[in-house]
């Protein structure tokens, strides 16, 4: 065992006790590998007075680390960080929500290739209009109407990528005092926009098909007189549960928010999972839902295209809000659009993404049978329901070893809940690398797995 750390000894951020903070703070650091197993902490009178806080906060904070399985006491030597000595001799990175690589170099030459021979010098000597030209914007709006969006080229914007489109279509419908509703447990990149736009979001409680209605009409009901309601929901492989409503759950969330006069944000970047025939909620109530989707998680993730779809009356605030946060759209993105769309490369990646992914979670199903998301109707990410508590020792132990993983607590509306999970990402790495990864976190996990790396 070592002797000493390097470890700069920190309390976390937030109000709570110095105890919680503390753990806190060796938890996320255990996580980004600042700390690895092995390090000998600080004796417990040392830290407290370099924190400057009581004995007591320090003890309880190393015996509830312990309890955790994140750090170990040894008696007359100190406490030890727990899990192997020394840096892991791979890491693999299951924390990114991308699509399984299905575009090879050859493709990607070729179609560069006669891409070339389609631009002119015009096309990079000037400003594109910021919503995108408009044969690319009804290029979209036609491959939105085949999905059931009600999509107008007037209507669609693009934007650099989906995260844009959510900036915009939230920045368009939310100040500072509306009430903004999403399930308990969301995509991570909205609630990074809510807590840098100083909103404090709402969660509604979800079960096995994503929010639910009647919990969706209550909190609604409670906020009434503040303001016209915003509501972010994700219907298909919802980021992080994997959940996706049937056509019934869309229609009673879009009627609960017709009744209370909501707006939806709904993030439809999963669509190509969706099975056949069923609607997006903008199909339920198009005079009411802001529409997200782009071509990052179906094509690739370095094509930078979003689209935002407005309801009718809305487009010139959208707008305008784009404007604001960007001067033009891509022109080689949006060629290389134009080209995929078109040709039909982008049906052809997209069943690709579907096969790959199906065989991912597969392999997710067979190492992690308490993995959820495995089935059928699923996207390249699976959860595993956890307390709070026991997702942010699972995803330290696995960064001990190498792995990995979405922060715990990122995925939460509500900061003090209690209940998470851990997800899983699976498009990232190469078959091989995740069924290694996968069976280290189903060793920690208790499930019986030798750790082949």
């Amino acid at each position: 065992m070592k002797l000493e750390t390097t470890w700069s000894p920190r309390l976390g951020d937030g109000d709570g006790s110095p105890c919680d903070r503390l753990i806190a703070a060796l938890t996320e650091d255990v996580a980004a590998g600042r700390i690895v197993g092995g390090d000998r902490l600080p004796a417990h009178r040392d830290l407290a007075w370099r924190l400057g806080v009581g004995l007591g906060s320090v003890t309880k904070a190393y015996r509830e680390l312990e309890r955790r399985g994140l750090v170990v006491g040894v008696h007359g030597r100190g406490t030890f960080v727990a899990g192997p000595s020394g840096r892991p001799s791979e890491t693999i990175d299951l924390s990114l929500n991308v699509p399984p690589l299905v575009l090879g170099d050859r493709f990607l030459a070729a179609a560069l290739t006669a891409l070339v021979k389609k631009l002119d010098a015009e096309s990079f000597s000037t400003y594109a209009p910021p919503a995108g030209r408009a044969d690319h914007r009804a290029l979209m709006a036609r491959r939105l109407a085949a999905q059931g969006v009600d999509a107008t080229a007037e209507r669609v914007f693009l934007t650099h990528g989906a995260q844009h489109a959510l900036s915009v279509a939230f920045a368009t419908l939310v100040g500072a005092t509306t009430p903004f509703l999403t399930e308990t447990t969301t995509y991570p990149g909205a609630l990074l926009w809510t807590r840098q736009a100083g909103i404090a979001p709402i969660g509604v409680a979800v079960d096995a098909e994503g929010m639910r209605p009647d919990a969706l009409a209550d909190r609604l009901a409670s906020v009434v007189g503040r303001g016209r309601p915003v509501v972010y929901v994700t219907p298909t492989v919802h980021n992080p549960t994997t959940a996706t409503m049937g056509e019934a759950r869309r229609r009673a969330v879009a009627e609960v928010a017709r009744r209370h006069d909501a707006m939806i944000v709904e993030d439809d970047v999963h669509s190509i999972f969706a099975p056949a025939g069923l609607p997006p909620i903008a199909a339920c109530a198009p005079e009411r839902v802001f529409h997200v989707g782009g071509l990052s998680k179906t094509l690739s993730p370095g094509l930078r295209i979003g689209a935002l779809t407005t309801p009718p009356g809305f487009a010139r605030a959208a707008g305008e809000r784009l404007q604001a946060t960007s001067s033009t759209a891509s022109p080689l993105s949006s060629r290389i659009m134009e080209q995929w769309l078109g040709d039909g490369t982008a049906d052809a990646v997209a069943d690709a993404i579907r096969r790959d992914a199906r065989e991912r979670r597969r392999l997710a199903g067979a190492i992690l049978p308490a993995a959820i998301g495995v089935g059928e109707v699923g996207g390249f990410h699976v959860w595993l329901p956890k307390t709070v508590v026991e997702a942010e020792a699972f995803v330290a132990r696995a960064a001990a070893t190498g792995i990995l993983l979405l922060p715990a607590r990122a995925p939460l509306s509500d900061p003090a809940a209690k209940e998470g999970g851990v997800r899983i990402s699976l498009g990232g790495p190469s078959i091989d690398a995740l069924e290694r990864a996968l069976r280290r976190l189903a060793d920690i996990a208790g499930g019986g797995f030798e750790a082949t790396v």
